[in-house]
């Protein structure tokens, strides 16, 4: 884990700002930041894939209906 390094606060139109050194750079676009106490804490947020997403759905608790019911059957077809 890298050690703390000392930044200064600066404004940018009406918002206060700081720069990030190089050696805290994060691999994201978006960040999340919130206040704990009289700390920030910037947290990425990282691009989920299609299985990372998938794996975070509950199960679903109802049956999937039968959509066959009632339907004839499909002819046997000699190839």
């Amino acid at each position: 884990m890298n050690t703390g390094r000392h930044v200064r606060f600066f404004r940018n139109g009406r918002n206060q700002a700081i720069r990030i050194p190089r050696e805290f750079e994060m691999d994201a676009e978006e960040a999340i930041i919130r206040r704990e106490d009289d700390r920030l804490v910037i947290e990425p947020i990282r691009k989920k894939g299609l299985l990372a997403t998938l794996s975070t759905l509950r199960a679903l608790d109802e049956a999937f209906p039968d959509v066959d019911q009632g339907m004839l059957p499909l002819d046997d077809v000699a190839l």
